[in-house]
């Protein structure tokens, strides 16, 4: 009988290379860490996308109808929407994907930056990017009487209403899946 060493590995190194798999399997959710950081640098350009809008409503309030005043704000609102949907990305995606945040040293921490899980940062989203939506629509027909073409106001209100409809249809198929937010006892 000849002594050859047995090809399949022993159930030991096996594990050892399982573990060694998983760990940078699990080590690898810091590849997001970059992206959200993106996101944070993102935030910056809107606040001087924000700024710069500011300073130019301000500057034209004199001078401006009601209907442009209107405009402005909306305008406002919508950059600073979709800066409250980039920290709600970079929170709950970071929390849910990377680390945990620890609040303790923040005592005005808000309580729902730990507490968003993938369904509730779904329906998050969702709300914001059709609020984002109508802001966009309702500056379109603000816009009327200046001559506004219809064709691309079909376009947005279509589109608005697919986002609508994309939201109810994820809010009710998370409450169906057991994963809203409010369940009432029966």
């Amino acid at each position: 009988m000849t002594d050859q060493p047995d090809p399949t590995p022993s159930p030991s190194s096996a594990k050892r290379v399982e573990r060694g798999f998983e760990t940078l399997l699990f080590n690898s959710r810091w590849l997001m860490a970059p992206f959200y950081f993106g996101l944070v640098i993102s935030l910056v350009v809107l606040l001087y996308k924000f700024v710069m809008l500011l300073y130019e409503f301000i500057v034209h309030a004199t001078l401006a109808k009601e209907s442009d005043i209107i405009l402005g704000v909306l305008s406002l609102i919508d950059v600073s929407l979709t800066g409250n949907l980039v920290l709600i990305v970079v929170f709950s995606g970071y929390e849910n994907f990377v680390s945990r945040i620890d609040p303790g040293n923040h005592p005005d921490w808000p309580e729902w930056m730990t507490q968003v899980d993938f369904a509730g940062l779904k329906q998050k989203l969702l709300a914001s990017i059709v609020a984002i939506s109508a802001i966009q629509v309702l500056k379109a027909f603000m816009n009327l009487d200046s001559g506004y073409d219809t064709t691309k106001l079909a376009w947005l209100v279509g589109i608005h209403l697919v986002f609508v409809v994309s939201t109810l249809i994820m809010a009710l198929s998370d409450r169906w899946g057991g994963h809203g937010t409010s369940k009432s006892a029966h």
